[in-house]
């Protein structure tokens, strides 16, 4: 049976409703979206308070208002921010309630612009945000997030199409890599993450104390963090509600020991990062630290991710994502790490999140280090993995077992 797009449309509210935040009746909802996404973040709106929430508010979003600002605002402004819209969402997450972000921009927004001002502003940002960000990576609150097409964004991944033409592609893709475009969803999403628990129960079980990973120019060994624990799918608040941060999700991750990486691994995918595109990224590390980085393209705002702090220096996620998921099927690159990351392996420069180590969500700072995880105002997946990537594990006692191979679990 073919749907029509406003029955996918209103599939696609109720997954990121019911599957992706686990909306439970009495909670307040704050719904994060950029303007041209308003048809989406009606029917979140609808849906949310038809899963019983008592108040939902919306903090809408434009791209040409923040380009606007870096190309015409004043020098030594940027470190001013919006104060207001974080104190919605730690406000929200203060009183119990769930978040929900619409993410779409023009992956390209601000290539032109000075890359200075959009660090300046970037770090600005995270520091006043930090308290809301560290409720994220304790997964204390149900949070989701999901995109919609913008024109920008749409002419860019459908070039030879019109805008009209364009907009409606995106809404095809981003259909099927949400399952939405089926007739029941949420049955096939509660198969899927249960195919991810499964895979994230066998790895925590087999407590590696690194992985290796092997492919074209990638020689990379990353250290586990002690006790780490793997995530995928769906998670759990410490209120017991059940929800999906990413809606498209593929991975498996867990946190790496920030003092044992090694080796050099470079980017099979471009990386949309603060409206500019990097690609032909290739780091090295040493002893879990960055020691040398470049970039083909976007070398600039490289370099200023990077220098965010002493935590940018390392990384704080390892996820593993068959080159067979959907989204790698579609043979599309969205410009969009939610969906990209979807479509390979990849790493995380900055944070680690709390509870991808055992305990550390009840841990201090110097504990958390201590256990090998990372710490930073900055957390940036960028894409490893391809059909020619191995992937070892590594045992305690130094033998080396095959978990992937030419991008295929096998473990």
């Amino acid at each position: 049976m073919t749907l029509s797009f406003e029955e996918k449309l209103t599939n696609y509210a109720r997954l990121a409703v019911r599957v992706g935040l686990g909306v439970k009746p009495g909670q307040r909802v704050l719904v994060q979206a950029p303007v041209d996404t308003a048809p989406l973040a009606r029917a979140v709106v609808r849906e949310a308070y038809a899963a019983g929430a008592s108040f939902v508010d919306v903090r809408w979003d434009d791209d040409e208002v923040q380009l606007a600002r870096f190309e015409l605002a004043p020098d030594g402004t940027f470190d001013t921010i919006s104060k207001w819209r974080v104190d919605a969402e730690i406000e929200t997450a203060e009183a119990g309630g769930a978040v929900i972000a619409i993410r779409a921009t023009n992956p390209n927004l601000l290539g032109n612009v000075d890359q200075g001002r959009v660090a300046t502003h970037q770090r600005a940002w995270a520091t006043y945000r930090k308290p809301y960000s560290a409720q994220v990576m304790t997964n204390r609150l149900n949070w989701n997030l999901i995109s919609a097409p913008i024109p920008g964004w749409a002419a860019l991944m459908f070039p030879d199409a019109s805008e009209p033409e364009a907009v409606q592609q995106q809404w095809d893709a981003i259909f099927a890599a949400t399952r939405a475009d089926q007739s029941d969803p949420v049955a096939a999403w509660q198969e899927h993450l249960a195919n991810l628990k499964r895979r994230r129960e066998v790895l925590t079980g087999k407590q590696y104390a690194a992985l290796h990973f092997k492919g074209g120019e990638t020689d990379l060994t990353v250290g586990l963090a002690d006790d780490h624990v793997w995530g995928g799918g769906s998670a759990d608040t410490p209120a017991g509600i059940t929800f999906t941060a990413n809606i498209p999700t593929e991975e498996v991750w867990t946190a790496p020991h920030r003092e044992r990486v090694d080796g050099v691994v470079v980017s099979t995918k471009p990386l949309s990062y603060q409206g500019v595109l990097l690609d032909g990224i290739r780091i090295e590390f040493k002893d879990g630290r960055i020691t040398s980085a470049t970039a083909s393209q976007g070398q600039e705002t490289l370099q200023k991710m990077i220098e965010t702090d002493e935590g940018s220096h390392r990384l704080g996620e390892v996820a593993l994502v068959p080159h067979s998921s959907p989204i790698s099927r579609s043979g599309l690159f969205f410009y969009n790490t939610l969906y990209d990351e979807n479509a390979a392996s990849h790493i995380a420069i900055g944070a680690a999140y709390r509870f991808n180590v055992k305990g550390g969500v009840d841990m201090t700072s110097e504990q958390f280090q201590a256990a090998g995880g990372n710490d930073s105002l900055t957390h940036v997946d960028w894409m490893i993995g391809s059909a020619d990537m191995n992937v070892d594990g590594i045992t305690k006692d130094g033998s080396h077992e095959a978990v992937m191979r030419n991008g295929e679990f096998v473990i």
